[in-house]
């Protein structure tokens, strides 16, 4: 088709050009900074990190504090719920958002010498009143950790000292879930012999994937299982790369898993049958100074990690008032962009070409 008028190709360029810089996808296409949160408050020790896609902004727990704050992009800090009728000196670890029912998730645990407690609360998003607190069924050395929620509004909570899986329903219903004796295998790993304080943790971070399962890993072992959220049986996901003091996991849209281990590195897994098997295709360096514990999944698709200092916090008082929330991006998929750059330039070129032919053609035309 002839190109009418000399305006149009440029307009071709202009629209190409911006579809290919701007086209949506959880990898940003305009390379850019990776967005660090550095932000001030005394003695919080947070372990756990949300995110609330409608008010946009994060949620964090404490480990010395019955608060829960919340942390806005530009690093502004709002004491956002505080339960002073929760036992005193527990930590607020695990956070989940029940995006549906406009409610937030919170495990709730006390660390030796306190007197044992291991307790889900649901707190209202917009009155921040508490709506339930359910005590979890426990005994000895069970440890409630970090919690995910499907759909329907069930939570699922790892238990970190006893390996398995509690189940508390929208109306705050709670019972064991997943018991299963894979947990169990190999729980103390040989090969972990570097003295991380997350020997002996079992089952820790959890997350829930929309095709009705959940993901969950293992501290002390490395492994990650795939947990059916109907009936909680459970599978070990075959992962060549045993990710060895792993805390937290959390998925992305395009299904991609991210795994942080707070001495370590953050993995990036992805599979292609559904996390029967599962691999490792990119490692990702973090501040182990600063202790990352938590991994969420941000605004268009962002991976954050929270630097909360959970380590010195279990020490004592130390009066720490910095913390950060930092994303963290695969250098190979940084790369990939310039793919998509050289695509819609190839296409610009062409457009280009296209139209100086045209006119080309034209003037031989008049010519003759």
């Amino acid at each position: 088709m002839p190109i009418s008028s000399p305006k149009q190709p440029f307009l071709v360029i202009i629209t190409i050009t911006i579809f290919f810089l701007q086209s949506p996808g959880p990898v940003p296409i305009i390379a850019r900074d990776a967005h660090v949160i550095n932000f001030r408050t005394s003695n919080l020790y947070p372990e756990s990190l949300a995110w609330d896609p409608i008010m946009q902004h994060f949620l964090l727990g404490s480990l010395r504090q019955r608060v829960i704050t919340a942390v806005s992009d530009s690093g502004i800090v709002e004491t956002y719920i505080s339960d002073t009728d929760l036992p005193e000196d527990v930590s607020i670890l695990g956070l989940a958002v029940d995006t549906p029912r406009n409610r937030l998730l919170a495990v709730v645990h006390s660390y030796p010498p306190l007197p044992p407690f291991n307790a889900l609360a649901a707190y209202d998003l917009q009155s921040r009143r508490r709506l339930f607190l359910s005590h979890l069924p426990s005994e000895g050395l069970d440890a409630a950790n970090d919690v995910a929620v499907d759909y329907s509004g069930n939570a699922f909570v790892t238990n970190s000292g006893g390996n398995f899986i509690w189940k508390v329903t929208a109306d705050g219903s709670a019972s064991i879930f997943s018991r299963s004796p894979k947990y169990l295998e190999e729980t103390n790993n040989p090969a972990d012999d570097d003295g991380s304080p997350h020997d002996y943790l079992g089952l820790n971070g959890i997350a829930y994937v929309n095709k009705g399962y959940l993901l969950v890993v293992q501290s002390s072992t490395g492994k990650v299982f795939k947990v059916d959220a109907e009936d909680g049986t459970a599978r070990k996901v075959l992962v060549k790369e045993e990710l060895v003091g792993a805390e937290d996991i959390a998925v992305r849209s395009d299904g991609v898993a991210a795994v942080v281990a707070p001495m370590k590195k953050l993995w990036l897994l992805k599979s292609m049958d559904s996390w029967s098997e599962g691999a490792v295709f990119d490692k990702v360096e973090v501040n182990v100074r600063r202790f990352p514990t938590s991994v969420v999944v941000g605004h268009k698709d962002r991976v954050y990690v929270l630097y909360g200092h959970v380590d010195e916090g279990k020490m004592g008082d130390s009066g720490r008032e910095s913390f950060g929330i930092a994303e963290l991006r695969s250098k190979g998929e940084d790369e990939s962009v310039w793919i998509f750059v050289l695509i819609g330039l190839g296409c610009v070129y062409f457009f280009f070409w296209k139209y100086q032919m045209a006119r080309l053609v034209r003037k031989m035309t008049k010519v003759n």
